[in-house]
Formats: C-alpha cells, sequence, structure tokens
C-alpha cells in the first residue's frame, strides 16, 4: 500500500466532508477528482476523463471554460435529470492544480435547490389554485349564514336544506385540505425511494373489497385477475394503497353504470422508458374515456375533464397528481390509454424485487 503524504489527506478528508457534489478539473477540463457526494449522484468515478461524460448541461460547460479562460468565477441555476429531474444551482471556481500548483483548474460545486424550488413551486400553487377552490365554497357558507341570521332565522325546513349544503361545502374545503397536505408530503418525500417491501395481491384484495359497497351502489362489480405468487415490490404500503384507491374510484366514479373494473397484475421484463424488469398493475374501466389531447394533462393539479361533474362527486382535482408523484418517488411510470365512448386504462409499473425477502 503506498504511503500517504501528511498534505494529501486533510485535502481527500475536506472535499468528501462537503455534503454537495464537488468535482475538480484541470486545465483541458478533465476530471481529477469527485468527492464522495458526487461519485453517489453520479454513480461512477470517471476521474480522468473529460467533464461532459458526467455533465453535458450547455450551461455548466460554458462555465467551466469561462473560468478555465480566467474570467473568474461562474454560477448558474440548472436542471440535472437522474432518476427524476433535480434543480442545482452550480458554483465553478477558479484552483490550481498539477504536481507544482501552477496550472488553472477548475472546482465545480453543485448545490442541490430542488427541495426549496419545489416549496416555492408549491406555494405558488397553493395561492393561485387553492384560492380559486375555496372561494366558491366560502361564498356560499357566508350567503347561508346571513340567510339563516336574517330570512330564513324561522323557517326550519329552509334551515336543514341549507345546513345539509353548508356540511357538503365544509366536507369538500376538507377534503381539498388533506389532498394539498398529501401532495406536500409526497413532493418532500419523492427524492427518497421506499426501502420496504409490497404484497400487491393482498393489497389490492383488501382495497378491492373495501370498494365492493360503493361499486355495486352503481351496478357495477369489481374483477381481479392477479398471480398469488408474484414477487413483491418495493415499496411504501400507506402510499401505494393511496395510488390504488385512487385509481379505482375514479374508475368506479367515471365508468358507467352496469359495467365491471378490471384489475389486472402481471410481471413485465422491462417498464417502459426504464428498461429495468417490474410489475404491471392495470386498473380498466368501461366509460365515457378521454379525448387524447386531454390524457397528457389528466396529472396535472386542479386539473378536471368535466369540472362540474367531478365537483359533483367530491372531487378535488388533485388525485391524479398525488397518484404520479407516489409513483415517481417509487420509481416506476404511470400509462394512461383512453378511447372515447369505450373507457380508460391506468396502468402503473413498479419495479419489483429480484430477490424477495423471506418474510
Amino acid at each position: 500500500m503506498s504511503e500517504t503524504t501528511g498534505t494529501e489527506t486533510p485535502e481527500l478528508d475536506i472535499l468528501d466532508g462537503v455534503p454537495d457534489p464537488v468535482i475538480l478539473l484541470d486545465a483541458a477540463r478533465k476530471v481529477i477528482r469527485l468527492n464522495q457526494a458526487a461519485q453517489r449522484f453520479f454513480e461512477m468515478d470517471f476521474q480522468g476523463r473529460d467533464l461532459t461524460f458526467l455533465i453535458r448541461h450547455p450551461n455548466v460547460l460554458a462555465a467551466v471554460d469561462a473560468v478555465l479562460a480566467g474570467k473568474g468565477v461562474q454560477r448558474d441555476d440548472v436542471t440535472i435529470a437522474r432518476d427524476v429531474p433535480r434543480q442545482f444551482t452550480v458554483h465553478v471556481s477558479p484552483v490550481r492544480t498539477g504536481e507544482n500548483a501552477n496550472e488553472q483548474g477548475a472546482m465545480l460545486v453543485m448545490h442541490d435547490v430542488t427541495a426549496e424550488r419545489n416549496a416555492e413551486e408549491m406555494r405558488a400553487d397553493f395561492v393561485a389554485n387553492v384560492s380559486h377552490e375555496l372561494r366558491s365554497p366560502l361564498s356560499s357558507l357566508v350567503g347561508f349564514i346571513e340567510t339563516l341570521r336574517g330570512p330564513a332565522r324561522d323557517d326550519p325546513e329552509a334551515r336543514t336544506r341549507f345546513l345539509g349544503i353548508m356540511e357538503s361545502e365544509a366536507q369538500r374545503m376538507t377534503r381539498l385540505i388533506g389532498d394539498l397536505l398529501s401532495l406536500s408530503k409526497v413532493e418532500a418525500d419523492k427524492h427518497i425511494p421506499p426501502e420496504d417491501y409490497v404484497k400487491l395481491p393482498d393489497l389490492l384484495g383488501s382495497i378491492a373489497d373495501s370498494f365492493s359497497v360503493r361499486a355495486a351502489k352503481r351496478n357495477m362489480g369489481i374483477d381481479l385477475d392477479i398471480d398469488l405468487d408474484l414477487p413483491a415490490v418495493i415499496g411504501e404500503q400507506d402510499e401505494l394503497t393511496i395510488v390504488f384507491q385512487n385509481l379505482i374510484a375514479n374508475a368506479i366514479s367515471y365508468g358507467r353504470e352496469g359495467t365491471r373494473i378490471r384489475i389486472s397484475v402481471k410481471p413485465v421484463d422491462r417498464i417502459p422508458n426504464a428498461g429495468d424488469p417490474g410489475i404491471a398493475i392495470c386498473v380498466a374501466d368501461s366509460g365515457d374515456g378521454v379525448a387524447p389531447e386531454q390524457i397528457p394533462r389528466l396529472t396535472e393539479r386542479f386539473y378536471r375533464v368535466d369540472k362540474g361533474r367531478s365537483r359533483s362527486m367530491g372531487g378535488t382535482g388533485l388525485g391524479l397528481a398525488i397518484v404520479k408523484h407516489i409513483i415517481s418517488r417509487h420509481r416506476g411510470r404511470l400509462a394512461i390509454e383512453s378511447t372515447v365512448g369505450e373507457g380508460s386504462r391506468f396502468t402503473v409499473y413498479l419495479p419489483r424485487d429480484q430477490e424477495p425477502p423471506h418474510r
């Protein structure tokens, strides 16, 4: 084993102690060293290779070139996609490299600001969308309260009717706040992949049973096609429960009365746009379907195909947005297929465990 000099060890320790990814470059833009945070992020040590093997973002490369040309410290905000897109503030500073520390090199520090930007976006969405969603029920509540204090003070029939409407509006606002809190929690944790194991046959069987009464009210049934020997998936049971509750609830609400909801689960060799083996869970209904141009917008916050129908059924417009973010946290994919007049298919792809635990 080679002996380490006293001047090298502190430098290595200092860089590895920095929580942000740090990359040291020589005058030719080749990687001299990555600290441990950078090695974890890029999942490889590209020492000796050009920076473009790690990062191809033009703004980052331009900032590095500017520093190497002697133009001083550079800073830029960029988005870099790995498993999920992440936003960074990138600082590039000049450093001296080489055996005699006389060559102009660069140090690139990547500070992850994804959580902060997501929080800013959530605050903006909350102000813009929630104020709109709450204005109508709040106006109704204020109007009914004024009526009950005035003209309907001594009218038992009107009082009973107005109190029922007020209760419905209050419940709608409660659901909206609950969904917003769920969405906020999922977004805050989406960069932390789950580590538990979930048995889908047990989970989906339980959820289907819980929705059987609701489906029966519309003369609908739920068919399950599941291989009981499926391998476990890596996931968080509570979050996956939310996913399939939302999808089955939508199938009941938007499927035609007297039809059946079909839930099928099967292994797949490759998850679309990912390549890893997984499990495909499809929830299909026979309903009115969705026009092709509307499909990409279904997972947007507060987007509704039929606003009046969605509100009348108690929808908040956040269900599929929550589904999308949970699946993203599980490193899975959501595929939506729909044919107008025939129905819709929502397929969730989840990575499967290669060696299921013995439990």
